[in-house]
């Protein structure tokens, strides 16, 4: 058997995770699009995924998201240039910046989460709710695994 035929018949953790992610980016960004946000892009959710409503440091935006920070700051600057965040003096050290999202930013946040819970109640229907709740369980101990297996 051919490795491509091989991985398409019993695909690996890679490819599964991939296959999972590009589908739930294609979904929920086509559906972000329809309610008004059609420039964001999937590459920005490694901001606006992790991005606290009171702001969040580049840091930390990077250390959740596992993109290095000069890619987050040039994903920032694309955000502010869409309106989507700003930049703020952190109130706690006056020499650093908060990324903290505008009202449209904000819309689009409440609107992601919106979408992404109808997103898995669709899967727990399909598959059962409890098959459901339990495959998510199990991926999220896998991917805190390979998170400290890094």
């Amino acid at each position: 058997m051919r490795r491509s035929e091989r991985k398409r018949e019993v695909p690996d953790l890679g490819i599964l995770s991939s296959r999972t992610l590009f589908s739930v980016q294609k979904e929920l960004f086509s559906r972000l699009s329809e309610t008004g946000h059609s420039q964001v892009r999937p590459r920005h959710g490694a901001v606006l995924a992790y991005l606290d409503v009171e702001g969040s440091r580049a840091s930390d935006l990077a250390a959740q998201s596992g993109q290095h920070k000069q890619v987050i700051g040039t994903l920032v600057d694309e955000l502010v240039a869409l309106g989507y965040v700003e930049r703020q003096p952190d109130p706690a050290d006056r020499r650093a910046k908060l990324i903290v999202p505008t009202e449209l930013g904000r819309d689009h946040m409440v609107k992601s989460d919106a979408i992404l819970v109808e997103m898995e109640a669709e899967h727990a229907r399909a598959v059962g709710e409890e098959a459901y709740a339990e495959f998510k369980r199990v991926f999220q101990l896998v991917a805190e695994r390979q998170t400290r297996t890094k």
